[in-house]
C-alpha cells in the first residue's frame, strides 16, 4: 500500500466517523425541535432542569462544530487529490508528520496557526 493510499484510507475513515457524528447531532437537534413544538414556550421557569432553549443552543453549537470538522475532512481529501496534503497552506513548508498524526486534517503548521 502506497503512502498516499494509506493516508487516503485514514482520512476517509476519519471522515466517515465525523459524518456519523454530524448525522447524530443533526438528529438530536431535530428531536429537540420536535419536542419544542410539543412543549410550552415558557420553559424558562422550570426549576427541575435545563431549559429547552439552553439545550437547543448547546446542540446547535455541537452541530456547527461537527459541520466544521466534516468540512476540514473534505478539504484534506481535496488537498490530497491536488498533491498538497501535508503542505502548510500559509508558508508552503511541509507540516511535520507528528503534527499530521495528531490532527490529520491540519492545514497549517504550528508556526502558522493563529
Amino acid at each position: 500500500m502506497s503512502r498516499e493510499t494509506s493516508i487516503r484510507a485514514l482520512l476517509v475513515e476519519e471522515r466517515e466517523q465525523l459524518l456519523a457524528r454530524f448525522n447524530k447531532r443533526a438528529a438530536d437537534l431535530e428531536a429537540l425541535v420536535r419536542a419544542r413544538r410539543n412543549e410550552s414556550d415558557d420553559d424558562e421557569h422550570d426549576p427541575e432542569g435545563e431549559t429547552l432553549s439552553a439545550q437547543w443552543s448547546m446542540r446547535a453549537g455541537l452541530l456547527e462544530s461537527a459541520r466544521e470538522d466534516l468540512q476540514q475532512a473534505d478539504n484534506a481529501l481535496k488537498r490530497l487529490d491536488a498533491g498538497q496534503y501535508g503542505e502548510c497552506a500559509a508558508c508552503n513548508h511541509p507540516i511535520p508528520a507528528g503534527q499530521l498524526e495528531v490532527r490529520p486534517f491540519r492545514e497549517r503548521c504550528v508556526a502558522c496557526t493563529p
